[in-house]
């Protein structure tokens, strides 16, 4: 086993740390921040070296958890968080690979590893890890908050098959070898609404690139949202990419035009397509963000991607 793949487990109490799904576009002018578990070295610049608008899905402001959340990262984290990130960009820290040794490290078998991008608040990770202990899971979270609830559910339950990482999730799957991880799952992610900040949503080209690399072949993407132009854009990115299929079996209608803040009440009246999309994802459970969209009259976009042999 090399050690060099490996990062242990700390208990790291949060500082300062709260957050805003507002982008941060300057780096090198973002507050700092210290609510994260990782290690902070004193070279991290150096050897993680940023161009000055690198293009991120979040940004990290200051604030603090309140004292339950608090309690929950003091009594939790050294069982599930896992440190393996360095600076306020939550990059993972050199000498970190995502492999099989590592799953055998913090998991402890060789289970089937499921990674969930953006876990939120937790409720859906933290219910499937209880409903399936033969499979391992990884919470990947930016915000303090989430993290901490993640934590609490996790540790009332006492579930010995998740870990939680506090990192920026494109750049620990630029490091997760082939074939590690069985599913991917991205539900509701930050929509950006803005047309000007499309490129910041999670799902493109190359994140889809490093997915494919990292699941086992037949491996999946699962992906939810309830905007109908992230639907759309998800639809643009992923239908036609070599190596993925579109697995869905249930015809939407969506318009072939993007909408932005601005202007989401002119869709209706555009020209529709028809798109391929999946029943509901029996594995996601109603989590109250989901409940949210269903009281507001939004649709719920199911997506299933099966990572197949990239055509030579």
């Amino acid at each position: 086993m090399n050690s060099n793949t490996m990062s242990e487990t700390r208990n790291v109490t949060p500082g300062s740390s709260n957050h805003s799904e507002e982008h941060m576009t300057d780096p090198m002018t973002t507050p700092t921040t210290a609510g994260v578990a990782h290690a902070t070295t004193a070279n991290a610049s150096a050897t993680h070296p940023h161009p000055l608008h690198k293009v991120l899905s979040f940004v990290r402001r200051s604030g603090r958890l309140d004292d339950r959340l608090q309690r929950a990262w003091d009594n939790y984290a050294d069982t599930y968080l896992l440190d393996i990130t360095t600076g306020n960009l939550l990059d993972v820290r050199e000498g970190v690979t995502l492999n099989r040794n590592f799953v055998a490290q913090h998991w402890g078998n060789d289970n089937p590893l499921i990674v969930e991008i953006g876990t939120g608040q937790g409720e859906n990770v933290v219910a499937a890890a209880a409903a399936h202990p033969e499979t391992n899971f990884l919470a990947l979270e930016v915000y303090d908050p989430g993290v901490a609830h993640t934590l609490l559910l996790a540790g009332k339950q006492g579930l010995p098959n998740i870990r939680v990482a506090q990192v920026n999730a494109p750049e620990l799957f630029k490091v997760t070898e082939p074939g590690t991880v069985a599913e991917v799952w991205t539900f509701f992610p930050d929509p950006w609404p803005k047309k000007k900040h499309h490129k910041r949503r999670i799902v493109q080209v190359g994140m889809s690139d490093d997915i494919h690399r990292a699941l086992v072949e037949n491996g999946l993407w699962r992906i939810a949202t309830d905007i109908e132009d992230y639907a759309l854009h998800v639809h643009e990115v992923m239908d036609h990419l070599d190596g993925w299929t579109n697995l869905g079996g249930v015809t939407v209608s969506l318009p072939v035009e993007h909408v932005g803040k601005g202007n989401a009440d002119m869709a209706a009246d555009m020209p529709h397509a028809d798109f391929k999309e999946s029943e509901r994802f029996e594995g996601r459970v109603l989590t109250n963000f989901e409940k949210k969209g269903l009281a507001a009259g939004r649709a719920i976009h199911d997506f299933t991607y099966q990572a197949v042999p990239v055509s030579r």
